[in-house]
C-alpha cells in the first residue's frame, strides 16, 4: 500500500448489517469497493451500541491488512425506507409535541427485539416508558441492552408514557441534553 492508501478518510455509506451479539457488522460505501468492517466498540464510541440495518452512516475509514475498517462514526441517519404502521399511538398526536418534548435521562429496563418492543425507566419517575422497535429504527438504532444509559423523548400516551426519540447518552451529553 502507499502512503496516500494508509491513511484515514471520511466516507459515506449504508449499513448492510450489523449484529450487537456478534460485536460487529458491515457497511457498504456509496462509492463502492470492499465492505467496511464496522466494530461495536467504534459504534459504542460515538455513544451507541447497535445501529439499524440500512442506517445512512458517514465513518473514517482506515485500509488495513484485513480489509477496509471504521475507525470512527462521525454521524448516523435513520433508514430512509422506515415502516411507521407500528406507531399508530403517535399519529394522533400534534407532531410539534413530539419535537418539542425534552430528552431525558433513563435506562433500559428491557428490550425484546422479536416482540418489537421494551421498557426504559426515566430517572426520578416510576412510570415505564414504552420503547417501540420502529422509535428505535427512525433514531437509527436496531436494538437496546438492559441497564444501557439512554436518552429519550417521552409524550403521554393513549396508553401512559412511550419514547418518540432514542439516542444513547453518550451521544446526548455530546450534543448536549435539552432537558
Amino acid at each position: 500500500m502507499t502512503d496516500e492508501e494508509e491513511k484515514p478518510r471520511e466516507l459515506v455509506g449504508r449499513v448492510k448489517w450489523f449484529d450487537p451479539v456478534k460485536g460487529f457488522g458491515f457497511v457498504v460505501a456509496e462509492e463502492g469497493g470492499p465492505d467496511i468492517l464496522l466494530h461495536a466498540n467504534v459504534l459504542r464510541n460515538f455513544g451507541q451500541s447497535s445501529v439499524a440495518d440500512r442506517a445512512t452512516v458517514h465513518l473514517t475509514v482506515q485500509k488495513t491488512d484485513r480489509g477496509a475498517q471504521a475507525v470512527e462514526v462521525l454521524k448516523i441517519e435513520p433508514p430512509e425506507d422506515i415502516d411507521t404502521s407500528g406507531l399508530s399511538d403517535l399519529d394522533e398526536i400534534d407532531p410539534e409535541l413530539i419535537r418539542s418534548a425534552p430528552l431525558e435521562p433513563a435506562r433500559v429496563k428491557w428490550f425484546d427485539k422479536s416482540k418489537g418492543f421494551g421498557f426504559a425507566n426515566t430517572f426520578g419517575r416510576d412510570e415505564d416508558v414504552f420503547v417501540h422497535i420502529e422509535v428505535l429504527r427512525r433514531s437509527g438504532l436496531a436494538d437496546l441492552q438492559p441497564g444501557e444509559a439512554l436518552a429519550i423523548r417521552v409524550i403521554d400516551g393513549k396508553r401512559g408514557r412511550m419514547a418518540t426519540e432514542v439516542c444513547g447518552w453518550e451521544m446526548a451529553v455530546k450534543h448536549g441534553v435539552d432537558g
